[in-house]
Formats: structure tokens, sequence, C-alpha cells
């Protein structure tokens, strides 16, 4: 069985002789499960009525600790977007009663984020079929081949700077 790569290897191994284009079947491999995955994701988001970057923020309320409660920067540094950019995704999602900010305490100049009942009852109902869809375009692989796949990927991510230390402190 081949697929699109290998079709692309093959024309570069004739036209290109010699050149070593095994990382073209990693990297291109990877660039179209991106894509799948993205459109299948973006499918199940726009079901609820969401897109992939209210659901990041959602998400990530919904995973930190309880009360689930976050500042915008501490969301922004788990989004990895600009404050203006997570400015706008929350002003959107508390327009949608998902999401409510309230001034802290201890510091009225700045906030917390936190959701709102209909915001969890709702991340709750997209996370399940957000895990399912996962699941699904996983199927044609065996979970001893799944670990694998995520170890050798996790090693490629650390190999090129990307751990949990530097995402905190980036």
């Amino acid at each position: 069985m081949s697929d699109h790569v290998d079709r692309v290897l093959a024309q570069w191994a004739e036209q290109f002789p010699g050149l070593d284009s095994s990382s073209m079947a990693v990297i291109g491999r990877i660039k179209r499960l991106a894509r799948i995955v993205e459109a299948e994701q973006r499918a199940v988001f726009g079901a609820h009525d969401l897109d992939a970057a209210a659901f990041d923020v959602l998400a990530t309320l919904r995973r930190s600790p309880a009360p689930h409660r976050l500042t915008p920067a501490e969301l922004m540094r788990s989004a990895m977007v600009t404050s203006g950019a997570i400015t706008q995704r929350l002003d959107r999602l508390e327009e949608r009663e998902l999401v409510m900010r309230t001034r802290r305490p201890e510091d009225g100049r700045s906030v917390h984020v936190s959701l709102t009942q209909t915001g969890r009852e709702l991340i709750d109902r997209v996370l399940v079929d957000h895990v399912a869809n996962q699941n699904r375009l996983l199927s044609g692989i065996t979970d001893e081949e799944r670990d694998r796949v995520a170890d050798s990927l996790r090693g490629l991510l650390e190999s090129l700077g990307d751990t949990d230390r530097q995402v905190r402190l980036g």
C-alpha cells in the first residue's frame, strides 16, 4: 500500500537521483495528518458552534485546577498568542456567556477568567465528542503503535526545544 507521500518520494527519486529525501517521508506525512486532523476537529467544534481558538480557551480553563480560573496572562501563555488575540477570544466567549471576568480581590486592576455554568456544560460536551473523534482518527493503529508514535513525536519535539519547561517559561 502506498500514499501520496510515497508518490512524491518516487518522483524525487526519479528526478533527483541521490537526493536523500527520507525526511520528506516524515515531514510530509506530519503535514498531511495535521491538515486532516484540523479539518476533523473543526467539524466537531463547529457542531457545537465553536472554533479551535474558543475550544482552546474553554478547555484550558476546564483542565485547570478548581475553581477553573486563570488570569488572561496565564491563558495567553497556554495558547501562545498575543494579548490582543486572547482579549478578542475572551470578549467573544464572554458575550456568549461561556466565561466571565472578575476583578481579583487582592489587586483590583487585574482579573480572573472563569467558566460560567453554561461554559462548563458546553466544554464537557465538546470534550467528550473531541476525544471520541481523536480516538476514531487513531483507530487505524494499535494502542502499542499509538504509544510508539507518541513517544517518537515527543522525542522529536524535545530535540527541537519544545519542552514543558520551555513552554511554561516562554
